[in-house]
């Protein structure tokens, strides 16, 4: 606990120094922006004050310094206007000064862009001096929106990877949890054969011999299931109708009699690469989350059908139905909407039928108080 409490108070205080460290980017640029804004304007007084010092100048006027002035200014948009005709522009494309209307466009844009100079070339006589934020300026201007959208991207990365980290830390954690049940149900299961030996040396009845064997051999299975979790299976080539029909009878056995069961495939048999024991949980999965959908009253049906080269197997039940945006979402880990359960059934089902038999599961249709349509699908296996 002190370990898991250590790591949530490192894992805040990351967070606010990034925060931290975030908001002062953003106000050092902010205030980076604000200098090379104000050196742009002083730059600008510049340019007026040599505007006038040439619309003055006589034949002694040294007018080197004003037309350095000029020169020097390769970045800044200008539009020089009086009364309120233009008269000049610098840095702007010939395209807009020699267009009218985009030309007055654009002189509206630098109106909005900073307050004009007003130059006061002789009494009563004025100039205006509109102007733009030169190309620096303005990538300054979008550099925190970039810095933005970076630093959200890295967020996301960092997020995704922390989520691949727990979800394949989970996975461990629970291949490693069936791994140990396997390995617990093995004592005993040795134990119970032991005993089943000894009863029929003793000569008892053979029907109670028979039926402890059959619930020994079920707990074999389980137990194989279990130790198969997080290992790669190994896929046999199998009659899937012939799999799945061993599995739906032995759960239609052992269920209430208000299930009304119903079984369709081809006649012919289907060979699918597969592992027989990792089937099975599936269907008894599926069949058993139908059932409970049911509430232990009303009809299942199991159907095979094939498509060309894939072979569906549908699981249909009367239940009460699943919502369409909860579709994807009863496949992830920890849903469920039992009041008691894990949520865990649908999810290693899928990843089952996914990740081990390269197949597909999901919600073909459902309609709420009729009932779900779910599909799991394979493909045929391409035997010599």
């Amino acid at each position: 606990m002190q370990f898991s409490e250590r790591k949530n108070t490192t894992r805040w205080i990351i967070i606010f120094a990034s925060f931290f460290i975030i908001s002062l980017i953003l106000w050092n640029t902010y205030t980076f922006f604000q200098i090379f804004k104000n050196e742009e304007r002083l730059k600008m007084n510049l340019w007026a004050k040599a505007q006038k010092t040439l619309i003055n100048a006589g034949e002694n006027t040294d007018v080197e310094l004003p037309l350095q002035i000029f020169s020097d200014n390769t970045t800044i948009p200008i539009i020089l206007t009086e009364k309120d005709s233009i008269i000049n522009t610098v840095n702007i494309d010939d395209a807009i000064v020699k267009d009218k209307p985009k030309a007055n466009a654009f002189l509206h844009d630098l109106k909005n862009e900073n307050d004009p100079i007003v130059i006061e070339y002789v009494p009563g006589k004025f100039q205006k001096l509109y102007y733009g934020n030169s190309a620096l300026l303005n990538k300054l201007k979008y550099y925190p929106i970039a810095l933005l959208l970076i630093i959200v991207l890295f967020g996301g990365l960092v997020y995704n990877f922390y989520r691949s980290t727990k979800m394949a830390t989970q996975n461990k954690l629970w291949a490693g949890m069936a791994k140990e049940t396997a390995h617990q149900i093995g004592t005993p299961l040795s134990s119970l054969i032991g005993w089943v030996e000894l009863l029929k040396a003793e000569n008892v009845d053979e029907s109670t011999t028979f039926e402890i064997e059959k619930d020994i051999e079920r707990l074999q299975t389980i137990t194989d299931r279990f130790s198969k979790i997080g290992s790669e299976p190994k896929l046999e080539n199998k009659d899937i109708i012939a799999e799945t029909l061993q599995s739906y009878d032995y759960l239609q056995s052992r269920f209430s009699k208000q299930i009304e069961f119903s079984f369709k495939a081809p006649k012919t048999p289907i060979i699918v690469s597969l592992n027989p024991t990792l089937h099975s949980w599936t269907i008894e999965n599926l069949v058993k989350n139908a059932i409970d959908a049911m509430k232990g009253r009303g009809k299942l049906a199991l159907e095979i059908e094939q498509e060309g080269n894939t072979v569906n197997i549908n699981i249909i039940d009367s239940g009460g139905g699943i919502q369409k945006k909860q579709f994807k979402t009863i496949f992830e880990p920890g849903f469920t909407t039992k009041k008691r359960g894990w949520g865990l059934g649908l999810s290693l089902t899928k990843r089952i039928v996914e990740e081990y038999h390269k197949g597909t599961i999901k919600v073909l249709n459902s309609e709420i108080g009729k009932g779900t349509t779910m599909q799991v699908s394979f493909k045929k296996s391409n035997l010599v």
